[in-house]
């Protein structure tokens, strides 16, 4: 028999109730909860706790409170990784970040969906897809990223946008949904 933590590897519906996910979760929830408790006016503390938390990172790695995140071994960051105040990372699929990354205050990236159908919530279902972020992002605040989602290199997310669909190189996008407005420069 499939175990739940199987079939969430596979991309297919699991149980989030079941014993070894919420493990997961609340080895997450722990580890964010004494990030969180960390003074501001002791960033090294607060680094080394992080670095605890995430799968993998990059030189240069500053997040600030609060930080919450379902797993954290599933996040990886790349170099000069900077997240403003109050960032989420649904994480029970992979969340690939890469180098030059800044993102403001009030993020959501989200790896998790439930279903449309009433049965399917009342069994505790979830299903997670990856996320994948590419170099030289800029989230604005208040940025959510929906499961499945790749965004490309230098691009710019627009305070407020809902990303639903992939992002190519070298755009800005705005709006809910998010939409391109114009190409970017590459320098």
């Amino acid at each position: 028999m499939t175990s739940e933590l199987d079939k969430l590897k596979a991309g297919d519906w699991y149980c989030f109730a079941d014993e070894k996910v919420a493990a997961r979760k609340a080895r997450a929830a722990k580890l964010c909860q004494e990030f969180n408790a960390i003074p501001a006016t002791e960033p090294e503390r607060q680094t080394k706790k992080m670095q605890e938390i995430l799968g993998s990172y990059g030189e240069h790695l500053s997040v600030q409170a609060n930080f919450n995140c379902d797993y954290g071994k599933n996040i990886h960051v790349g170099h000069d990784f900077l997240s403003n105040y109050n960032l989420t990372i649904l994480d029970m699929a992979p969340v690939q970040i890469g180098n030059n990354v800044m993102i403001g205050p009030n993020c959501g990236i989200y790896t998790v969906n439930h279903p449309m159908i009433p049965s399917g919530r009342r069994k505790y279902l979830a299903r997670a897809k990856p996320v994948v972020i590419g170099n030289d992002v800029w989230f604005g605040g208040s940025v959510t990223v929906l499961p499945g989602v790749t965004i490309g290199n230098n691009v710019v997310i627009a305070a407020g946008a809902v990303v639903t669909k992939d992002v190519s190189d070298n755009t800005l996008v705005a709006g809910v949904p998010a939409k391109p407005i114009r190409k970017l420069s590459q320098d």
